[in-house]
């Protein structure tokens, strides 16, 4: 679920456009931010306050002003955020097109979401949000293919630490449990579930089973 959401975007009649499409999907907690600086210092802010926020929705370049940042854009935003809650969903909203770059995005980044911001994109923007609020990762129907074919997928340490579990028997409901025991980021059920949805989307499995077996059959856990 969905429910508090910051848009760090500098263009007003763009922020403006993307709360109206939340609205409409009926979240209405929602707020903004002009500079990538301002939106770390919102994410801070919530977490502080126990009112953290469930996605980020960002743009990945920002004019220069008089207004000196520290963070230089979105991609360092994204990382920055992710540092202080590891949790937190992203929603990229760019104009961004080379796919070598957007796949960078869920490789090194691993963002939940890409929206180009184009023709119909308020009705993607829904699609996106409500993929996105299942813990599953968005890919834009004109780009995954493409993505997917130029990126392979590298099993990072929380990845088999997860399936290793499955593996053992644990239930996918009690993972965070272990992994909150022994000091493990992240640990949310939603993280596991957005990185085992990611991975079984990439090499096309629809069961955990079959994820396990693959990872069992190549030596990966």
């Amino acid at each position: 679920m969905i429910r508090k959401v910051l848009i760090a975007e500098d263009h007003e009649s763009a922020s403006i456009s993307v709360q109206k499409t939340l609205e409409e999907l009926n979240i209405t907690s929602i707020d903004y931010a002009y500079y990538c600086d301002e939106a770390l210092l919102r994410i801070r802010k919530a977490i502080q306050n126990n009112d953290s926020y469930d996605l980020l929705i960002t743009d990945l370049y920002f004019e220069e002003d008089h207004n000196r940042q520290a963070l230089s854009g979105g991609a360092a935003l994204i990382t920055a955020a992710r540092h202080v809650q590891p949790d937190l969903r992203v929603l990229v909203f760019s104009l961004e097109s080379q796919s070598t770059v957007i796949g960078a995005l869920y490789q090194e980044l691993e963002i939940d979401g890409f929206v180009r911001k184009a023709r119909h994109d308020t009705q993607e923007l829904k699609k996106a949000v409500d993929c996105i609020a299942a813990n599953r990762v968005y890919y834009s129907p004109g780009l995954s293919k493409e993505i997917r074919t130029e990126n392979t997928y590298n099993f990072t340490e929380f990845d088999i630490a997860i399936i290793s579990l499955l593996a053992k028997g644990y239930r996918q409901k009690d993972i965070p449990a272990y992994l909150l025991q022994r000091q493990i980021r992240p640990s949310g059920l939603s993280s596991i579930e957005k990185r085992l949805n990611l991975i079984k989307e990439k090499f096309n499995f629809s069961s955990n089973e079959q994820l396990v077996a693959f990872c069992k059959d190549y030596g990966i856990i």
